[in-house]
């Protein structure tokens, strides 16, 4: 019957009874997760939520792109590989300018120098990175 509400398992040797009636919709509570806050994406401009308190950047569920929370935390890390970026290239120019006489019979400084100066070289390119990444904007708490 149509209007039935109940109604037993058609299967042989079952007698399973089921409701057909609708259930009430479950009423989801968010949780209260201190540092939780609505960000909108710099690259989408949709709404997504991410945690605060951790120093990540985040991740937009919906375009899948990385961007920056807030300026602060972009320009604290382009600041600090920036400083990192330049002591290492110093420690380079120091080490090819100290050792540029004996560099000739001990062919393995040779190795140093390029080294020194890939490392500061990536660490100058990722100053770069966090310094060009896009910033999302904290709306405010759940």
């Amino acid at each position: 019957k149509s209007s039935s509400q109940r109604i037993a398992c058609p299967r042989p040797d079952c007698k399973k009874i089921i409701n057909l009636a609708p259930s009430p919709p479950a009423t989801v509570a968010v949780p209260s997760v201190p540092g939780m806050c609505r960000v909108t994406c710099a690259h989408c401009q949709d709404t997504f939520l991410f945690n605060t308190t951790n120093n990540a950047l985040a991740r937009c569920p919906h375009c899948r792109k990385v961007s920056s929370v807030g300026p602060e935390f972009a320009r604290t890390r382009s600041i600090i590989f920036l400083i990192f970026g330049l002591v290492v290239l110093g420690i380079g120019i120091g080490i090819t300018v100290g050792t540029m006489q004996s560099a000739g019979e001990k062919g393995g400084l040779y190795v140093v120098y390029v080294g020194a100066f890939l490392v500061s070289l990536l660490l100058l390119l990722r100053s770069l990175y966090y310094c060009a990444m896009k910033t999302s904007l904290i709306e405010g708490p759940i």
